[in-house]
Protein backbone atom coordinates (compact mmCIF):
# COMPACT_ATOMS: atom_id res chain seq x y z
CA UNK A 1 0.00 0.00 0.00
CA UNK A 2 1.38 3.40 -1.02
CA UNK A 3 1.54 6.06 1.68
CA UNK A 4 0.13 9.52 0.99
CA UNK A 5 0.95 12.29 3.45
CA UNK A 6 -1.47 15.20 3.46
CA UNK A 7 0.28 18.35 4.66
CA UNK A 8 -2.66 19.28 6.89
CA UNK A 9 -4.80 17.77 9.62
CA UNK A 10 -7.90 19.49 8.21
CA UNK A 11 -10.46 16.72 7.60
CA UNK A 12 -11.74 18.44 4.43
CA UNK A 13 -8.27 18.44 2.86
CA UNK A 14 -7.70 14.80 3.80
CA UNK A 15 -11.10 13.76 2.41
CA UNK A 16 -10.52 15.66 -0.85
CA UNK A 17 -7.11 14.00 -1.25
CA UNK A 18 -8.59 10.54 -0.68
CA UNK A 19 -11.35 11.27 -3.21
CA UNK A 20 -8.92 12.51 -5.88
CA UNK A 21 -6.60 9.50 -5.53
CA UNK A 22 -9.59 7.13 -5.70
CA UNK A 23 -10.82 8.84 -8.88
CA UNK A 24 -7.42 8.85 -10.60
CA UNK A 25 -6.15 5.47 -9.40
CA UNK A 26 -9.21 3.24 -8.97
CA UNK A 27 -8.42 -0.07 -7.37
CA UNK A 28 -4.96 0.97 -6.14
CA UNK A 29 -4.25 0.85 -2.43
CA UNK A 30 -3.26 4.03 -0.61
CA UNK A 31 -3.03 4.92 3.05
CA UNK A 32 -3.51 8.54 4.06
CA UNK A 33 -2.11 10.47 7.00
CA UNK A 34 -2.49 14.15 7.81
CA UNK A 35 0.40 16.07 9.36
CA UNK A 36 0.62 19.64 10.55
CA UNK A 37 3.32 21.64 8.76
CA UNK A 38 3.98 25.30 8.12
CA UNK A 39 3.09 26.87 4.80
CA UNK A 40 5.87 29.44 5.09
CA UNK A 41 3.43 32.11 3.88
CA UNK A 42 1.01 34.34 5.82
CA UNK A 43 -2.10 32.73 7.32
CA UNK A 44 -4.09 34.50 4.61
CA UNK A 45 -2.08 34.19 1.40
CA UNK A 46 -2.62 37.05 -1.03
CA UNK A 47 -2.23 36.48 -4.73
CA UNK A 48 -1.53 33.57 -7.00
CA UNK A 49 2.22 33.25 -6.38
CA UNK A 50 2.05 33.40 -2.58
CA UNK A 51 -0.80 30.90 -2.50
CA UNK A 52 1.00 28.46 -4.82
CA UNK A 53 4.18 28.84 -2.75
CA UNK A 54 2.24 27.89 0.38
CA UNK A 55 0.98 24.67 -1.23
CA UNK A 56 4.44 23.77 -2.49
CA UNK A 57 6.06 24.57 0.86
CA UNK A 58 3.55 22.34 2.65
CA UNK A 59 4.19 19.38 0.33
CA UNK A 60 7.95 19.78 0.67
CA UNK A 61 7.77 20.08 4.48
CA UNK A 62 5.66 16.90 4.63
CA UNK A 63 8.22 15.14 2.40
CA UNK A 64 11.03 16.10 4.77
CA UNK A 65 9.05 14.65 7.70
CA UNK A 66 8.10 11.49 5.78
CA UNK A 67 10.81 10.82 3.16
CA UNK A 68 9.59 7.28 2.43
CA UNK A 69 6.01 8.35 1.65
CA UNK A 70 5.09 7.80 -1.99
CA UNK A 71 3.24 11.14 -2.25
CA UNK A 72 3.07 14.33 -0.21
CA UNK A 73 0.20 16.71 -0.87
CA UNK A 74 0.01 20.42 -0.07
CA UNK A 75 -3.15 22.54 -0.30
CA UNK A 76 -3.31 26.30 0.12
CA UNK A 77 -6.32 28.56 -0.16
CA UNK A 78 -5.77 32.17 -1.11
CA UNK A 79 -7.41 35.37 -2.17
CA UNK A 80 -6.54 38.15 -4.55
CA UNK A 81 -7.77 41.64 -5.25
CA UNK A 82 -8.77 42.20 -8.82
CA UNK A 83 -10.37 45.21 -10.47
CA UNK A 84 -13.55 43.12 -10.70
CA UNK A 85 -13.56 42.23 -6.97
CA UNK A 86 -11.86 39.99 -4.44
CA UNK A 87 -11.49 36.42 -5.65
CA UNK A 88 -10.88 33.20 -3.71
CA UNK A 89 -9.16 30.05 -5.00
CA UNK A 90 -6.71 27.36 -3.92
CA UNK A 91 -3.54 25.71 -5.20
CA UNK A 92 -2.56 22.05 -4.85
CA UNK A 93 0.97 20.70 -5.05
CA UNK A 94 1.76 16.99 -5.09
CA UNK A 95 5.30 15.70 -4.72
CA UNK A 96 6.25 12.08 -5.33
CA UNK A 97 9.22 10.63 -3.46
CA UNK A 98 11.29 10.57 -6.67
CA UNK A 99 10.88 14.36 -6.94
CA UNK A 100 8.23 14.41 -9.66
CA UNK A 101 5.62 17.12 -9.07
CA UNK A 102 2.04 17.80 -10.03
CA UNK A 103 0.16 21.09 -9.68
CA UNK A 104 -3.49 22.02 -9.86
CA UNK A 105 -5.60 25.07 -9.14
CA UNK A 106 -9.25 25.39 -8.31
CA UNK A 107 -11.64 27.57 -10.18
CA UNK A 108 -12.20 30.92 -8.50
CA UNK A 109 -15.18 32.71 -7.08
CA UNK A 110 -15.86 36.25 -5.98
CA UNK A 111 -16.37 37.10 -2.33
CA UNK A 112 -19.31 39.24 -1.17
CA UNK A 113 -18.58 42.72 0.12
CA UNK A 114 -19.33 41.82 3.76
CA UNK A 115 -16.52 39.24 3.71
CA UNK A 116 -14.20 41.55 1.75
CA UNK A 117 -14.68 44.29 4.35
CA UNK A 118 -13.72 41.90 7.16
CA UNK A 119 -10.65 40.71 5.24
CA UNK A 120 -9.59 44.33 4.68
CA UNK A 121 -9.86 44.85 8.45
CA UNK A 122 -7.38 41.99 9.00
CA UNK A 123 -9.70 38.99 9.42
CA UNK A 124 -8.69 35.75 7.65
CA UNK A 125 -11.21 34.40 5.10
CA UNK A 126 -12.31 31.40 7.18
CA UNK A 127 -13.06 33.58 10.22
CA UNK A 128 -14.78 36.21 8.05
CA UNK A 129 -16.92 33.47 6.55
CA UNK A 130 -17.86 32.24 10.04
CA UNK A 131 -18.90 35.76 11.07
CA UNK A 132 -20.95 36.53 7.96
CA UNK A 133 -22.73 33.17 7.83
CA UNK A 134 -22.97 32.52 11.59
CA UNK A 135 -20.89 29.36 11.33
CA UNK A 136 -18.10 27.89 13.41
CA UNK A 137 -14.86 26.51 11.98
CA UNK A 138 -16.20 26.49 8.42
CA UNK A 139 -12.68 25.79 7.09
CA UNK A 140 -13.12 22.24 8.37
CA UNK A 141 -16.52 21.97 6.71
CA UNK A 142 -17.95 23.47 3.52
CA UNK A 143 -15.87 26.65 3.59
CA UNK A 144 -16.82 29.95 1.97
CA UNK A 145 -17.55 28.21 -1.32
CA UNK A 146 -19.99 25.86 0.44
CA UNK A 147 -21.77 28.72 2.21
CA UNK A 148 -22.04 30.80 -0.95
CA UNK A 149 -23.26 27.92 -3.14
CA UNK A 150 -25.51 26.48 -0.40
CA UNK A 151 -23.31 23.36 -0.47
CA UNK A 152 -23.78 22.73 -4.18
CA UNK A 153 -19.97 22.98 -4.21
CA UNK A 154 -18.40 22.21 -0.86
CA UNK A 155 -14.78 22.88 -0.01
CA UNK A 156 -14.11 19.14 -0.43
CA UNK A 157 -15.60 19.09 -3.93
CA UNK A 158 -13.79 22.35 -4.78
CA UNK A 159 -10.43 20.87 -3.76
CA UNK A 160 -10.99 17.39 -5.22
CA UNK A 161 -11.13 18.61 -8.81
CA UNK A 162 -7.90 20.61 -8.46
CA UNK A 163 -6.20 17.59 -6.87
CA UNK A 164 -7.29 15.45 -9.81
CA UNK A 165 -5.62 18.01 -12.09
CA UNK A 166 -2.45 17.83 -9.97
CA UNK A 167 -2.42 14.03 -10.35
CA UNK A 168 -2.43 14.17 -14.17
CA UNK A 169 1.38 13.79 -14.51
CA UNK A 170 1.34 10.68 -12.31
CA UNK A 171 -1.50 9.09 -14.27
CA UNK A 172 0.22 9.88 -17.60
CA UNK A 173 3.84 8.96 -16.89
CA UNK A 174 4.74 8.69 -20.57
CA UNK A 175 3.67 12.29 -21.26
CA UNK A 176 5.23 14.06 -18.28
Amino acid sequence: MKQVIVASTNPVKIAATKAAFALMFPGEGFSFEGVSVSSGVPDQPMGDEETYQGAKNRAEAAARLHPVAEFCVGHEGGIENHDTGMRAFAWMHIRRKDGKEGKGKTSLFYLPQAIVDLIHSGVELGHANDQVFGQENSKHKGGAVGALTHDVVTREIFYTQALVMALIPFRNENLY
